[in-house]
């Protein structure tokens, strides 16, 4: 990874920052949780950002649409978070293999 590729990933970031803090505050509040959550367990892929920017659209067009945050995920937020790394390989999945399978 040269020093171009860091510059436009951070860049990323903050382009990806800059729409989350333009979301109501509701829906801040659940997207930074439903974040350290995933930054917490996985997925294993998480570092492409694909997954974090699409949480990001779909609670964009919620917002646009005038809907509030819990009438997207319903009341179990971490139920839904589970579901959309459902059959994604996780962090605690990798830690598990390294112990052997147990």
């Amino acid at each position: 990874m040269g020093i171009q590729d860091i510059v436009e990933g951070k860049k990323q970031w903050r382009d990806h920052v800059a729409r989350v803090n333009a979301l109501p505050p509701d829906y801040r509040i659940v997207y930074k949780e439903m974040q350290k959550y995933l930054f917490k367990v996985g997925p294993v892929d998480l570092e492409e950002g694909n997954l974090l920017s699409r949480i990001v659209d779909f609670f964009e067009e919620g917002a646009a649409s005038g809907k509030g945050v819990l009438e997207l995920t319903g009341a179990d937020v971490a139920a839904f978070t589970d579901n959309l790394i459902k059959d994604s390989q996780t962090n605690a999945d990798v830690y598990r293999e390294s112990l052997g399978g147990q």
